[in-house]
């Protein structure tokens, strides 16, 4: 008795003619041409972590942008906007060969390329447009108070000048990486809570440094995977007069200076850095250390640093800044 052929059951697998080597598998799907684009490790300042490059509108960048295989006039270049950024101008391309000019309108965009028909997006790094310090009229921008600079209307240009210009922070936008490790949000001013969009002036040496500090505690042998930041930008309206303890010309204002700490747990306080089984202004005092060697090694990015203990407000923390001098307190 011959005894009929079953063929198996496949479920979800593949179609039966595939199975049975009666039909060609399907064609593999196209590969999406690309240009060879390459960002020299410059652009991601010394720590080799950040994300973003600050501009003001129209500004010409130094971004270090090369692509190989195609001449250099035949390369284009545009800006998408990112985060909700709303543009009015229209849309375009403008030749690589002759630098690159950072948008007209502040907010954040993303460099794309194209080559004829072949288009190629910079997803690496984000450029951040700042809104012109011009625009603040009567102390705010847009609502939202910055308050006088108490060198403002002086001709000055030394660290102590007012900042060029303010990132606009929106709720699209606080969460974008300023670096591996540190977000915007982080160093919004601590009030005006309900008032967006808010301003931050923000020199990124100051982030390109705090992760400097977090690859040098970590080459200590001390583990530093998550920076607590206390405060970062403060208006000068926040800032006050020099209450409270701050400085009348805080570096909080020009955007180079923070209140950190490290907090691997993610617990509000400082780790146990030195291991003595305490937290306190001993652990803020190894950061301090960190701080010290990477100073040594980046001259550049020379500036202050502040050992603070713990209060009924809050714990230990370290003060660091690129002020351009040293100072130590």
């Amino acid at each position: 008795m011959k005894l009929p052929v079953r063929l198996p059951v496949f479920f979800g697998i593949a179609p039966l003619g595939l199975l049975l080597g009666l039909a060609d598998p399907p064609a593999s799907p196209p590969v999406r041409p690309s240009l060879n684009v390459y960002l020299a490790k410059l652009a991601f300042g010394s720590s080799g972590t950040l994300r973003v490059v600050t501009a003001n509108p129209d500004e010409r960048l130094n971004l270090p942008v090369s692509v190989e295989g195609v001449g250099p006039g035949e390369v284009l270049y545009r800006w998408l906007p990112l985060y909700g950024t709303r543009s009015v101008l229209p849309i375009t391309e403008f030749p690589l060969a002759s630098g690159i000019m950072a948008p007209s309108e502040p907010g954040i965009w993303r460099l794309r390329l194209r080559a004829g028909s072949i288009r190629e997006e910079i997803k690496d790094l984000t450029v951040v447009v700042r809104v012109p310090f011009a625009a603040k009229q009567g102390g705010e921008i847009n609502g939202y108070r910055i308050g006088r600079y108490a060198t403002e209307g002086r001709i000055r240009f030394d660290a102590y000048s007012p900042p060029m210009g303010f990132i606009e922070v929106t709720p699209e936008n606080q969460d974008m990486q300023l670096s591996e490790h540190l977000r915007l949000r982080q160093f919004v001013t601590k009030n005006q809570r309900e008032i967006w969009p808010k301003y931050v002036a923000l020199d990124l040496r100051l982030i390109d440094k705090l992760e400097l500090v977090m690859q040098e505690l970590n080459a200590m042998g001390i583990p530093a995977r998550r920076m607590a930041v206390m405060s970062g930008f403060r208006t000068p309206d926040y800032n006050g007069p020099g209450e409270g303890g701050r400085a009348t010309l805080s570096r909080h204002t020009y955007g180079d200076a923070a209140d950190v700490w490290v907090d691997n747990d993610g617990n509000g306080y400082m780790d146990d850095l030195n291991g003595d089984g305490r937290v306190d202004a001993n652990d803020a005092a190894v950061m301090r250390i960190a701080a010290d060697r990477v100073e040594a090694r980046y001259p550049e990015l020379i500036g202050g640093n502040g050992v603070y203990a713990s209060t009924p407000e809050h714990g230990p923390f370290i003060h660091i800044d690129v002020r351009g001098k040293r100072s130590r307190w």
